[in-house]
């Protein structure tokens, strides 16, 4: 038996950990924490000095009984979870609930995986810091309470199924007051003036008026002052400038960084970096920290020294921002900066390359530069035009990297370098143009610039900002929209040879794609919370919370007084909402329907979003009609609602079937009979006529023929979310590109079935085929029972392999629903 139990919050990172201890040591994983806050309930005593109450998961019964018999027979127990308040409050639980016995029981932390930092950790033990464990405990308890409080409250004044959160509340909030301001802006135009020069060389480049026009006759005035001009070179300016390399990877940076160049959510982002430092390869991956070791800004200065050059080292020093950053000492970095381009898969291979090279990058010299500037003057008035140019004299770090950039940063596009010219030079005029360009409204969040901004308003912690980012997508208060650009008319005057000319252009503006829109629900929520909870939507309040989090981890603040000072005010403000408000729909009125003068409103319904003709109190019952996926409660118009009372559409029959258009969840279709066909792209439902439903019920009769019959069976093919792919027995079977998708042979259909079949027939761990129950191989090395269509999720700790038939019906029985018996009414 080991002398030593090393105790771990993930099975990866126990795996890695185990090859650098001996024999004597044996390492174990919690899974995380093995103690919570119940699910079902608040689980925190408001009457007890906010006493939580936490229990073990049935899932972590079995855990906890096999970490208790290890921990005895140890002669010492290391606690080695995290070096953050999360990771501190698992130890900290891990010791309450297996009851350590203190004299042999050490916490240690590493910020890295490696054999070294691991040495030194067990070199270095120390006691659990309570400071950092009531610092976790303040922000659970905070957010149980703004959670379990709430969201009831938004459950009985909206819509069931809502919920609400400290941080995820606020993030919905930035999102959707930035929507309206879209929404609200109203583009102003001018015209901009550009002009391209050559010089006596022969060499062109453009130039700038730095000044805009209001009016299109302004414009053409300042173009006339032009014809017949002479041209020379006004002013010359030439000045060197530097550009200096970004700070190694903090948790927010790096999640900006991975968005803007790799296009990574930031929910990809932090389980790829997760798996990196599981595997040894970077350093802990939550940290505020821009610092590097000594250790780590040698072997940087080696490595650039050893493949750039000693020009290209510079030695620095970085200090962080984050007035209360956390506790891991260190930026992200590789372990071994020497490891350039380790052995892994794709999405790990280009996260760890960038972490690379933005730590080499930030021990590099400044990028030396040239900046030119050049004004061109006229002798027919005093207006000079402006050109810039840059040119790189030593590349210094941007020989490795170059930090991405946010659409709020984006700055006029750089004219690149500027040929050679003399001050005094003539210079021969080609054109200049006068365009007519509209402000822009501001730019709607990716998840990238709303870590940013959350982040600068110090609302949350970079390790909460992928939970948070995640949360209020699946509740559907937010998505990742893609607006479609709308057409937009510009006009343009040239003036080229003497003479003015104006054209007629067009431009889509608006387009954007990826971006956070809030959906109807989320404005809905946002809207009610904001008026009723303003306190806890404000955004210094937020950001003061976490200061109040950092207080209690340095010792200086007590978490229960935290509790108490928030509560006193939040809870009869609940109670008061709960009692008195009323209820939240975003009702809009339109206007009247014109054949019965009754009244048409869009509001948030059972079903979602819709637009209603009359009301309640009417004679006659309401009309309903639900808005199309693209629309909202905010923006539909009149017309646009009215319009949906024509849906569903009957085209006439087909085969005795009568056709009938009408939109769904996933867009417009054509049902024919139990078919749903959907509609081409830029296809609409109220315009598509009789004969184009024929021939798209057409091509999904032929789609789905039988291609071939294997086994006496049907096999079809088919497109879907996932790629084509064919249907057999009621298994789709996906069909990648080592097959001919449009011509699949007899061998190829063959090969995909029986393929699928042995994958089908590898996934059963336990079948017992007289009770129709199995056992199958889940993801993430979990397992199911499965009955029919009742599936079981067995927890990661239970051995399926050995599950007895009894267990397996016990468990399905348990999650079979109960029939409801109706009482028989008694006979008089």
């Amino acid at each position: 038996m080991a002398k030593n139990l090393v105790i771990v919050e993930s099975p990866a990172k126990a795996k890695t950990i185990e090859k650098f201890l001996g024999k004597d040591y044996k390492v174990e994983s919690s899974f995380g924490h093995i103690a919570d806050l119940p699910s079902k309930e608040l689980g925190v005593d408001v009457d007890n000095d906010f006493e939580p109450k936490y229990i073990v998961d049935k899932d972590k019964k079995a855990l906890v009984k096999k970490l208790k018999d290890l921990a005895n027979k140890a002669d010492t127990i290391w606690l080695a979870s995290d070096e953050d308040r999360e990771g501190e409050a698992i130890s900290w639980h891990l010791a309450e609930t297996l009851k350590l016995d203190k004299s042999k029981t050490r916490r240690i932390v590493f910020n890295s995986i490696t054999k070294s930092a691991i040495q030194k950790a067990i070199e270095n033990p120390r006691e659990i810091n309570y400071n950092l464990v009531n610092a976790q405990q303040a922000r659970r308890v905070l957010d149980r309470l703004v959670g379990y409080e709430l969201s009831p409250v938004l459950w009985k004044k909206i819509k069931p199924g809502l919920s609400a959160g400290r941080v995820q509340s606020v993030a919905v909030r930035l999102i959707v007051e930035r929507e309206r301001d879209v929404e609200a802006f109203s583009p102003q135009a001018s015209f901009r003036i550009s002009a391209e020069f050559k010089t006596e060389e022969g060499h062109s480049f453009t130039a700038k008026l730095n000044k805009t026009f209001v009016s299109k006759e302004e414009a053409n005035d300042f173009l006339k002052k032009n014809i017949g001009a002479n041209f020379s070179v006004g002013s010359l300016d030439k000045k060197p400038a530097k550009k200096s390399p970004s700070a190694p990877f903090t948790t927010s940076t790096l999640q900006q960084e991975a968005s803007r160049k790799l296009y990574f959510s930031v929910g990809r982002t932090m389980q790829v970096a997760q798996r990196l430092y599981e595997a040894g390869l970077i350093t802990y991956m939550r940290t505020d920290s821009v610092n590097l070791s000594g250790e780590a800004i040698n072997a940087a200065k080696s490595a650039i020294v050893n493949n750039y050059g000693e020009k290209y080292s510079t030695v620095r020093n970085f200090k962080g921002k984050s007035k209360g950053a956390q506790e891991a000492h260190e930026a992200i970095r590789p372990t071994d900066i020497t490891n350039q381009s380790p052995s892994l898969e794709r999405d790990q291979s280009k996260l760890y390359e960038l972490i690379w090279k933005r730590t080499i990058a930030s021990q590099m010299s400044d990028a030396e530069l040239e900046r030119t500037n050049v004004k061109v003057k006229a002798d027919t008035h005093e207006e000079e035009f402006t050109a810039n140019g840059e040119v790189i004299k030593f590349d210094g770090f941007l020989k490795v990297y170059l930090e991405g950039l946010d659409d709020e940063d984006m700055v006029e596009e750089q004219e690149g370098m500027l040929p050679s010219m003399k001050m005094g030079e003539a210079l021969e005029n080609l054109f200049i143009t006068a365009t007519e360009r509209f402000s822009r409204p501001p730019y709607r969040f990716t998840e990238a610039s709303l870590v940013k901004k959350l982040e600068e308003l110090g609302i949350g912690r970079p390790s909460t900002y992928a939970p948070t980012i995640s949360t209020i997508q699946n509740r559907g208060y937010i998505e990742k929209g893609t607006v479609e650009g709308t057409e937009r008319n510009y006009v343009q005057l040239l003036l080229e040879s003497e003479t003015i000319k104006e054209k007629q252009l067009s431009e889509t503006v608006g387009s954007e794609k990826g971006k956070l829109v809030p959906t109807d629900i989320g404005m809905i929520v946002n809207d009610f919370l904001v008026s009723h909870f303003a306190n806890i939507l404000d955004y210094n309040f937020t950001a003061k919370v976490e200061e109040d989090f950092d207080e209690i981890a340095e010792g200086d603040e007590d978490w229960q007084k935290v509790m108490k000072s928030f509560y006193k005010d939040f809870h009869p403000n609940v109670v008061d909402v709960e009692e008195n408000a009323d209820r939240a729909s975003g009702e809009r009125v339109l206007g009247e329907d014109p054949k019965t003068g009754r009244q048409v409103a869009v509001r948030l319904g059972r079903f979602g979003p819709m637009v209603q003709i009359g009301t309640v109190d009417d004679e006659e019952k309401p009309k309903f009609a639900s808005l199309l996926p693209e629309q909202s409660l905010n923006t539909i118009t009149y017309d646009e609602a009215m319009e949906l009372f024509k849906l569903p559409r009957s085209l006439g029959e087909y085969e005795g079937e009568e056709i009938e258009a009408n939109v769904g969840r996933f867009g417009p279709y054509v049902r024919f009979g139990k078919k749903f066909v959907s509609l081409g792209k830029g296809e609409s439902a109220f315009d598509i006529d009789y004969d184009r439903a024929v021939e798209l019920i057409k091509e999904k009769q032929k789609a789905d023929a039988p291609i071939y019959h294997y086994e006496d069976k049907e096999v079809t093919k088919g497109k879907g979310r996932f790629g084509p792919f064919i249907k057999w027995d009621g298994m789709f079977i996906n069909v990648n590109k080592k097959y001919d998708f449009e011509n699949l042979s007899e061998a190829d259909i063959i090969e995909l079935i029986e393929a699928k079949k042995q994958k089908e027939l590898d996934k059963v761990v336990q079948n017992w085929p007289d009770e129709g129950i199995r056992i199958e191989k889940a993801r993430w090395g979990r397992h199911n029972i499965i009955k029919g269509k009742t599936k079981v999720e067995l927890a990661k700790t239970v051995d399926a392999a050995k599950m007895s038939l009894d267990e397996a019906k016990a468990l399905l029985e348990k999650k079979a629903p109960k029939k409801k018996t109706r009482s028989k009414a008694k006979k008089k």
